[in-house]
């Protein structure tokens, strides 16, 4: 089989070591190996992460002297170690997906956590799509790359034990087995991962991590290679999102793996509900009448909608392929212990082919990780007779793992049915586990499940998207159901906010007036109200309920000079204050994407705060403050704030001493007056940002 980068892989890389890691117990104890001896740099990528995963290996206990918590182990880690950073990417989950996660990661992972700890929820996916790739970087030297998130209900050994005092959640409640695979590399290909890892960080974090490569040492101990120089094949999918072009070599390579198969193919998975892979397979089973697959998958899923989605779409997968009798074998792992039974939940993502192509990824054969969710597969075509060794020993392995034997008794079954894989494993057995025909019972009706699989298993990113990047010039919209929620909560604040300022007089126009009108004639009343901003802008206090009043107390000339410089100078003084208080504090406490604001801000300068001022998406003050902690340039800062604010105050000057009857007992005429002003305002403001967005050149 040919690597075609662009096609069917990202890029080619070369390995010094690789090695298949079986189930969480090896892989925790892998990565916490190789991020105890990290000199520079952790970067991690998850779908599902949680601060109080037993990063523990096989015994279940540590003995190196760090916590076992993953957050307390990095936290120790980088208190030792104060030149280390950590970056941890984590999807911003949906909420349906919300009682299963750490409920507060941004506190768990950023607040409480050291600040060379930087976390960042990925949330730059399209609509229906998830961050599903799980990767560990380690100083550009090390990479892990598989099915395994580093969450909790995910720990057990590859004896799979029917009770094990170690197989429970942070609350003390067992779990069945489970069974997953990760794969680490080092050399380029760890180099690679790592590039991977940065192009990610960059999209959701808006911020370039340089590459460290120290390379001192950072293989994990008790890690035996499975094989030495080997050229690593790693291959995406990434839907398109916004300068993100589309991906889809995870799903191309599948095809080409199963048109080149000639006698076994061996595949262990959580979904099965891709029907082009199904067709591609059946396609050359009819092809090759020597070859058989042995897939192996969960028997039942955890949630409702797993079960009306998944189990329904892999009843349809399988019914593709019943043609072939016992050249299909589709079944699920079994653990007995005398007449009780449990369920082994198969997580894992491997695919081998004819004992020369071993494949580990992120991806299922689900619709989602062929073209809507990012995923991250690695792939090995063995060039010599040792490498095509170590791939039949570790399809052997995960066959005894399975069957609860030996390696050893493994391939001596495989030899005796002369390398027919099914018949092998209907006959393997022991402690208990073995592989059982998989049972299908799902009642989902056909239109049903295309409603479901819409939503659980999508093809591609729910919504038209070509739709949607026709009308917002290329932007496609991030899917996430969250980002919705907070949104959501957000107008619950602001509207709570606004209610609360009802019952404050201190907060009405008229009341700010009469206050104001008493300083009318003073000789100091310009340095009294401008003082007035400065103190209420540093309170928090609504701008625009200020400069009304200004306005009802002065008149619309003296008012509008009055508030104009009032406003501009407290404008000035909480940017200063941002400033102050830094980059680093702000970054604290809203993690990486501040980095966001900071880069749009600080491209367009004057245009970029001008046009928040004109549609102000957040308070007056806190628009100030990041102003102030970002990179923008004072003048620009002051130019773009006058005149995104200028239309307002015209407006606001305009209506003069009415304002504050119009928002109290307006008439008839004043609601016209204040109609004619509105309309005015957003001429006004629709004039100004043509005239800057044309004549001013951000790069003057």
């Amino acid at each position: 089989m040919k690597f075609e980068p662009g096609h069917n892989v990202w890029r080619v890389a070369h390995s010094r070591r690789a090695a298949m890691l079986v189930d969480a117990a090896d892989y925790f104890a892998a990565i916490r190996s190789a991020m105890i001896k990290a000199e520079r740099s952790i970067m991690i990528a998850g779908w599902d992460i949680h601060s109080q995963t037993r990063l523990v290996g096989p015994t279940g206990e540590v003995d190196d002297g760090y916590p076992a918590p993953f957050a307390e182990f990095l936290t120790a880690l980088v208190k030792e170690r104060p030149e280390l950073k950590v970056r941890i990417l984590l999807w911003d989950f949906s909420m349906l997906y919300a009682a299963e996660r750490d409920p507060f990661p941004t506190m768990t992972l950023h607040w409480k956590t050291p600040h060379n700890i930087r976390f960042c929820l990925d949330d730059r996916v399209p609509i229906g799509s998830s961050q599903h790739q799980k990767l560990v970087v380690v100083d550009d030297c090390v990479g892990f790359s598989g099915g395994l998130d580093i969450t909790i209900r995910r720990w057990d050994t590859s004896k799979h034990e029917f009770n094990d005092p170690h197989r429970v959640d942070p609350a003390g409640k067992p779990y069945p087995p489970f069974h997953d695979v990760q794969m680490v590399v080092d050399g380029d290909a760890a180099e690679a991962l790592g590039d991977l890892m940065r192009d990610r960080w960059l999209c959701a974090a808006y911020e370039k991590v340089p590459a460290y490569k120290s390379c001192s040492g950072n293989w994990p101990d008790n890690v035996t290679p499975d094989f030495h120089d080997a050229d690593i094949a790693i291959s995406r999918t990434q839907p398109r999102f916004d300068e993100l072009p589309q991906a889809r070599e995870v799903e191309a390579l599948f095809f080409d793996m199963i048109d080149t198969a000639e006698r076994t193919i061996y595949i262990e998975n959580q979904f099965l509900t891709a029907l082009p892979i199904a067709n591609r397979l059946a396609s050359r089973l009819r092809e090759k009448p020597e070859l058989e697959a042995l897939i192996i998958t969960p028997q039942s899923h955890v949630s409702w909608l797993e079960v009306q989605s998944m189990r329904a779409g892999r009843a349809r997968f399988s019914a593709v392929l019943e043609e072939f009798g016992e050249r299909v074998w589709v079944c699920y792992p079994e653990v007995a212990q005398g007449e009780e039974k449990t369920l082994t939940m198969v997580h894992s993502k491997v695919m081998i082919v004819d004992d020369t192509i071993l494949r580990i990824g992120s991806a299922n054969l689900n619709n989602r990780s062929m073209g809507t969710d990012t995923e991250c597969d690695l792939t090995v075509v063995a060039a010599n007779d040792e490498q095509r060794a170590s791939i039949v020993a570790m399809r052997n392995r995960l066959l005894a793992d399975h069957c609860g034997v030996t390696e050893a008794d493994a391939a001596a079954a495989v030899d005796q049915h002369k390398g027919a894989l099914i018949a092998a494993a209907r006959g393997l057995s022991g402690n208990g586990h073995a592989l059982r025909d998989i049972i299908e019972d799902s009642t989902t009706s056909p239109e049903a499940f295309a409603l479901i699989s819409g939503v659980a298993d999508p093809e591609k990113p729910i919504g038209a998207e070509e739709f949607v990047s026709n009308m917002f010039g290329g932007f496609v919209p991030a899917r996430n159901f969250s980002t919705v929620l907070k949104v959501v909560l957000a107008g619950v604040v602001i509207v709570m906010l606004a209610l609360i300022w009802q019952f404050v007089p201190l907060a009405r126009p008229d009341a700010v007036r009469e206050m104001l009108a008493d300083l009318n004639g003073n000789t100091f009343a310009p340095l009294i109200v401008v003082g007035a901003f400065i103190v209420a802008g540093s309170l928090m206090f609504p701008v625009t309920v200020l400069i009304a009043a200004t306005a009802a107390a002065f008149g619309p000339w003296l008012g509008f000079a009055y508030a104009g410089i009032g406003a501009l100078a407290s404008a000035l003084v909480t940017y200063g204050i941002g400033a102050a208080l830094g980059k680093r504090t702000l970054r604290n406490l809203l993690g990486p994407k501040l980095n966001r604001v900071r880069q749009s801000v600080a491209k367009r300068g004057v245009i970029a705060v001008a046009a928040i001022r004109l549609v102000p998406v957040a308070p007056f003050t806190v628009v100030n403050l990041a102003a102030g902690a970002s990179s923008i340039p004072v003048f620009d800062y002051m130019v773009g704030t006058f005149i995104g604010m200028l239309p307002g105050m015209i407006m606001i000057s305009a209506v003069g001493n009415q304002f504050a009857r119009i928002m109290t007992n307006p008439t008839a005429l004043d609601l016209g007056l204040l109609a004619a002003a509105v309309a005015a305002w957003i001429g006004l403001s629709i004039g100004l940002q043509v005239v800057i967005s044309r004549y001013w050149s951000p790069s003057r």
